[in-house]
């Protein structure tokens, strides 16, 4: 299952991060992303959002289904946790969900600038990518989840 729909019409941020995924203090840049859990009744996505300094998860949401409300309230949480000052980057990759009115005005709000992934290059938002390999060898697939609440 692929969570990534990049052909859409919305205006998409340039690669501002760069791959640069060491920044030097918390609240720099942070990283973004959407993955899926398989259950025995759907899919369940997982909208998460995590601070690059720390490699820690700030924020995350989950829903059957991907409306750009699902990163929103990830990052809600994350700026809800974190309160961060002036000069923050959030990370994410192309998806419509990134690209959203939504989205882009709750970036707005916050003073945040917006860096999205190169098209079709995975490695732009690694980071996130290994974090999710990772949370799903370790925990998601090792077992099977009868239901949606039940994976939550």
């Amino acid at each position: 299952m692929n969570t990534t729909d990049s052909k859409h019409d919305l205006p998409v941020a340039d690669n501002l991060l760069n791959r640069q995924f060491n920044p030097a203090s918390p609240n720099q840049a942070w990283t973004s992303d959407i993955t899926y859990i398989r259950t025995q009744t759907g899919w369940l996505y997982l909208a998460a959002v995590m601070d690059l300094h720390s490699r820690k998860l700030i924020g995350w949401a989950l829903s059957p289904t991907m409306p750009a409300e699902l990163v929103c309230r990830a990052l809600r949480m994350a700026l809800g946790q974190r309160q961060p000052g002036s000069g923050l980057m959030l990370h994410s990759d192309r998806v419509s969900q990134y690209a959203s009115h939504e989205y882009q005005a709750l970036l707005n709000q916050h003073g945040i600038t917006c860096s999205i992934s190169r098209k079709e290059n995975c490695w732009d938002n690694a980071v996130m990518e290994r974090f999710f390999l990772n949370f799903k060898m370790e925990r998601v697939w090792q077992r099977k989840y009868a239901n949606q609440l039940e994976a939550i």
